[in-house]
């Protein structure tokens, strides 16, 4: 008689991630522009919803620098969490597509069709969430320290050097794809938590550049500026696309790094 107990399926060893990684990066490679492009819109939005979260969190004063870092990066982990379970497209973990085209399952040309799609994506739906965002009235929350710490948070990225913003992007994106990467062996919606919390907190907490969120924390920033909100200094178009340009670049080689290292470790002797 069959037991109606139902059984645990083991986590996926390293090299059984590897093989769902490349099978992934397949059906990514050919999914129609169309789809790709609704999907991307909506990972832009989950990953803006995490860090409008976290800038809630953050516009509390009385925590310290710790707290508010801490709970803050693990508010964030809502973002990924969305990705990750209800199916999106988010450029920076698909920069992880690099496993199954180094071992020819698809094209290079197919990689660079996904990645430009689905940053278009992911930009309109961060910016489509920054403007509702402001359009809500929410600035003033937390009697307008909501508003400040957007733009503070906005100024500090802008104001970053360029070869800053590119290592923090590379090591972002280490962080990121390790997440995603992981998400791979899990079997549940638990696993998958599980899997996204600590990077993506870990990443948060240093102060590690993510492109996709910058999509939404910079016109953010711009959109609390033309508010009224006062910060410490101008915040410029200029500034906000000289951090998009060196952070999305970082993203590439740090997510392209892991997607790399664990193709050369698992698949390429084989």
């Amino acid at each position: 008689m069959a037991s109606d107990t139902p059984t645990m399926r083991p986590l996926l060893t390293p090299a059984e991630m590897e093989a769902k990684a490349e099978e992934a990066g397949e059906t990514k490679a050919s999914l129609p522009a169309l789809r790709l492009l609704v999907l991307a819109i909506l990972a832009g939005a989950f990953i803006a919803f995490g860090g409008s979260f976290m800038l809630l969190v953050r516009s509390d004063a009385s925590l310290g620098f710790a707290a508010s870092q801490l709970l803050g990066g693990l508010v964030f982990t809502l973002g990924l969490f969305l990705v990750l379970v209800a199916g999106a497209e988010l450029f920076t973990g698909n920069c992880l597509m690099v496993a199954g085209a180094l071992s020819g399952r698809y094209a290079w040309t197919s990689v660079l069709r996904n990645w430009v799609i689905v940053y278009v994506g992911n930009a309109i739906g961060a910016v489509c969430i920054a403007v509702m965002f402001w359009a809500a009235g929410i600035f003033a929350s937390n009697q307008g320290a909501v508003g400040e710490i957007a733009l503070s948070v906005a100024l500090t990225k802008a104001g970053l050097a360029p070869g800053v913003a590119f290592v923090r992007g590379i090591l972002c994106n280490v962080l990121v794809c390790l997440a995603v990467w992981m998400g791979f062996a899990g079997q549940s919606v638990c696993d998958k938590l599980a899997a996204a919390i600590l990077p993506v907190v870990a990443f948060v907490v240093l102060g590690f550049e993510h492109s996709i969120a910058n999509l939404f924390f910079l016109p953010l920033g711009l959109l609390a500026q033309y508010a009224g909100v006062a910060g410490a200094g101008a915040l410029t178009l200029t500034g906000a696309g000289s951090n998009l340009l060196f952070v999305t670049a970082g993203n590439i080689v740090g997510g392209a790094l892991v997607g790399a290292a664990y193709w050369f470790a698992y698949k390429r002797q084989r």
